[in-house]
């Protein structure tokens, strides 16, 4: 309500991006496309705009294409990912799936989820790391596992 009196060229660009993807989520599309939404936003702005596209996904049961380079954002919404390299699909499966080969994601330019790289790591160094996990919260449930487990031994 803090902007609705305002003129939009006296926006920021994060409220000016809002505004838009607001007014797209209000058409209520069948399918919305977005490209790389969250781009030059700060954390706050970022988390706020991802919860929309996230609200919107889940109560209105539609398809959302989000094009991105932050695999980190992409984590936290996606249910199927298709990673393209030189105008090919160079993978093609589910956020477990495709994050779990952190080493190709790199070769092809992408970072793959912190988490993600994060296992990768504890795997080299031995530990019977489960292939998939790519969130904080997935990282955190596993480590209690193994901790749960060894006090058991």
């Amino acid at each position: 309500e803090s902007v609705l009196s305002r003129s939009p060229f006296a926006l920021s660009g994060g409220q000016k991006r809002r505004v838009a993807i607001a007014g797209v989520l209000a058409m209520e599309p069948k399918l919305l496309v977005l490209d790389e939404p969250t781009a030059g936003l700060d954390p706050k702005g970022c988390a706020e705009i991802l919860e929309h596209i996230r609200n919107f996904q889940q109560e209105q049961k539609r398809t959302v294409v989000i094009v991105s380079h932050n695999m980190e954002e992409i984590a936290q919404l996606a249910d199927r990912l298709i990673v393209m390299n030189k105008g090919a699909i160079a993978m093609d499966g589910t956020p477990a799936e495709v994050f779990s080969r952190v080493s190709e994601l790199e070769g092809i330019g992408l970072a793959a989820p912190f988490t993600a790289c994060v296992m990768e790591e504890l795997a080299k160094l031995g530990l019977p790391v489960q292939k998939g996990i790519y969130t904080p919260q997935q990282a955190a449930a596993f480590l209690a596992g193994l901790k749960g487990g060894a006090a058991h031994d």
